[in-house]
Parts: C-alpha cells; sequence; structure tokens
C-alpha cells in the first residue's frame, strides 16, 4: 500500500486579520490595531539596528533616524491633545520633547545624541497616552468631526494619518538604514 509523505507541520503560520484591541469600541478598537501594527514593524526594524546608525547623517540630507524617531513621537502627541482631545498636552509630555519640531527654514528640528532605547521609549510613553486617551471613546465620538480654525478632521481620520505617517517615516528609517551599511541594501 502507497502512504504518502508525511509533511512536516507548519508552526509559523501568520493570521493577517485585523484583532481589534480588547477594552475598545469595536471601530476604535480595530483602528489602533493598525495604529499598534505599524509601530511593531517600526520597533522590529529599529532593533536590528546598532547604536552607531541613530545618529549618523546620510548624504542627501540632515534628517537621521533619531530625527524621524523623535518627529514620529511629536507629531503623535501633536495630534492626539490638538485634534482628538482638543486640548494642549499635559505639561509632563512637553517635557519629552526639548528640540522645537521645526527650525526657522522648516527643516525637523535635528534630535542627536539619544540612543535608540531613549527614542523608543518616548515612543512607548506617546503611544500609552494614545491608548489610555482613547480607551472609552465610543464609536460617536470617534467618528465626530471636530473643527479647527484651518481644516475639519475626526478622530477616526486622525488615527488613520498617523498609521500611514509613522510607515512612509518606517520607509525613510529603512533607506537610511541601508545607506549607512547597517542593512543591507533592498531591505
Amino acid at each position: 500500500m502507497f502512504l504518502p509523505p508525511t509533511l512536516p507541520h507548519v508552526t509559523d503560520r501568520r493570521f493577517l486579520i485585523p484583532e481589534p484591541l480588547d477594552g475598545y469600541s469595536p471601530v476604535v478598537g480595530e483602528a489602533l490595531w493598525r495604529l499598534e501594527e505599524s509601530r511593531e514593524r517600526t520597533v522590529a526594524l529599529i532593533e536590528r539596528l546598532p547604536d552607531g546608525a541613530v545618529d549618523w547623517v546620510p548624504p542627501w540630507g540632515p534628517n537621521t533616524i533619531g530625527t524621524l524617531l523623535y518627529h514620529l513621537a511629536l507629531i503623535e502627541l501633536d495630534w492626539l491633545s490638538s485634534e482628538i482631545l482638543e486640548q494642549e498636552p499635559p505639561e509632563e509630555f512637553l517635557r519629552l520633547f526639548p528640540v522645537d519640531h521645526r527650525d526657522a527654514a522648516g527643516r525637523l528640528g535635528v534630535m542627536v545624541g539619544e540612543t535608540f532605547d531613549g527614542h523608543l521609549a518616548r515612543l512607548h510613553a506617546v503611544r500609552a497616552r494614545v491608548l489610555y486617551s482613547l480607551r472609552d471613546m465610543d464609536e460617536g465620538d470617534f467618528l465626530r468631526t471636530r473643527s479647527l480654525p484651518d481644516y475639519d478632521v475626526s478622530p477616526a481620520w486622525v488615527i488613520h494619518h498617523l498609521t500611514q505617517h509613522e510607515g512612509e517615516h518606517r520607509g525613510q528609517i529603512g533607506e537610511i538604514a541601508a545607506a549607512g551599511g547597517f542593512l543591507p541594501q533592498g531591505e
């Protein structure tokens, strides 16, 4: 009798299905899952880099990986405070950002001398604030339009924007890391 060969058991099967965060309304929880999934990818990239990569300046411009990580955290706090919560950020969070966001020419403020661990701690602190702030938000408030002086916006759009914003800068971080020889080309 012929028996087919036994196939190895697959143990690393990936599930590419959104899993809304527990403790949130379904719409908010799914949006935050996307935001968290994007952050996991950023952290996975950063954890592959040596400490010397953080302040390496690429030949095409002034933005370092550290400057981009600082920018990601600052923008996330700003959108949370201004557009979602419609209030100033708490003082203890403002202290996490000693460098102005942009210089007089409009370029990102250069953040040097911080370790990857320091940047990741800042990103984590801001993200914890986002997650805490949206814990009790219902779908109606998440979709409610906030009218600001220059535009109308909803928290749903803000979370979408922050997810996309991080993905775009993660691509830049990968390019900088590859150009500096910190990652193989094409990763």
